[in-house]
């Protein structure tokens, strides 16, 4: 049975990058879906560099579907090693586009993946003012 999902997603849903809690990290985006029940949290370490602050470090934890998984997994690739307002840049499109598409039923997914990026950073952004 072929599967509705790109390589790229099976191999991020199978082997996910920078999964897991952050210890101390800087901000905690939280998003979840109650009609699909997808739930995650996208951790921040910021550093400033040349008077930029760089996402230094990044991780996730999801409860979801192999989508939300491996969306969470390639937004954490995507956003590591950006500046705030770069990261702040990605769209649902991007990491769909990332992982060579997602099913349309499964869009919402990576929605919540930039979803929990953006609020991990401007939650970090108004605790500095």
């Amino acid at each position: 049975m072929k599967s509705i999902y790109s390589e790229k997603v099976m191999e991020h849903f199978r082997n996910p990058r920078n999964m897991g809690e952050m210890k101390n990290a800087d901000s905690i985006g939280e998003v979840g879906n109650p009609v699909c029940g997808d739930l995650m949290y996208i951790y921040i370490k910021v550093k400033e560099e040349n008077g930029q602050e760089i996402i230094a470090d990044i991780s996730f934890q999801t409860f979801g579907c192999a989508a939300a998984i491996a969306t969470s997994s390639m937004v954490t690739e995507l956003a590591k090693g950006k500046t705030l307002n770069e990261a702040l840049k990605l769209t649902r499109n991007d990491v769909a586009e990332s992982l060579d598409g997602l099913p349309p039923i499964k869009m919402h997914c990576s929605n919540l993946a930039a979803d929990g990026l953006h609020d991990a950073i401007i939650k970090y952004k108004e605790k500095k003012e």
